[in-house]
């Protein structure tokens, strides 16, 4: 089934992490069953841990983060915790655009084909931080808002994306849309959306860092 391709370049930050751990490969799944469309048990843990884990982790973070080292940058091309924390915020929100869009779409017939092994493959390549690259400008942190507001925003889209997998009659993974780079390919709607908490714990990675730098006034 052909799908429209997804234009945004949105997700170039992981393509070097993606390069540097292999291609995914030309591995097929068997025929599935077409019940298997809806969330296993054991994803819907997986992804509620994920979901848990990244937002548990952020919070942590940033909770007692005064003004001086909100804004503060290690060095002049290297973002603050706030830049951090804004870039999170904007890529969960476009990363359940990109779930939604697929959900908006037709039942792809080839799903379990055109999607096999891609949840391990990101969830492999997404947390590690050894691969990296600039952020397009659309997820690009421009400053201007504060802490309180970015979190009432993290809360207010986490509180969706809470409602739209709680529905276990949901076919996540029978609706696809396309990824920008080949080496993603087809994503069902359930890979676009571990991508959420996935690109979360990336990056609270990346506040780690900040705040481990010395002078850092935290």
């Amino acid at each position: 089934m052909s799908r429209r391709p997804f234009r945004s370049p949105i997700f170039v930050l992981v393509i070097f992490a993606a390069l540097a751990s292999g291609a995914l490969g030309s591995a097929q799944s068997a025929p599935v069953a077409a019940e298997e469309a809806t969330l296993t048990v054991e994803e819907r843990a997986q992804f509620r841990q994920w979901l848990d884990e990244s937002e548990k982790t952020l919070m942590d973070l940033i909770a007692g983060v005064e003004a001086e080292a909100w804004t503060w940058k290690p060095a002049p091309d290297r973002w603050s915790v706030a830049e951090c924390t804004e870039h999170i915020v904007k890529s969960e929100a476009a990363l359940f655009e990109s779930a939604k869009a697929a959900l908006a779409g037709e039942p792809d017939p080839e799903w379990a084909s055109r999607t096999a092994g891609k949840v391990d493959f990101i969830a492999r390549v997404m947390p590690d931080r050894s691969g990296r690259a600039q952020a397009p400008q659309e997820i690009r942190p421009t400053g201007g808002v504060s802490k309180e507001e970015l979190i009432a925003m993290f809360r207010a889209q986490r509180a969706a994306l809470e409602k739209l997998i709680g529905d276990e009659s949901l076919e996540l993974k029978r609706y696809t849309q396309e990824h920008p780079f080949p080496v993603f390919g087809t994503l069902n709607a359930h890979q676009w959306l571990i991508y959420v908490p996935l690109h979360t714990i990336r990056h609270s990675k990346q506040i780690r860092e900040v705040q481990e730098t010395p002078g850092y006034p935290g």
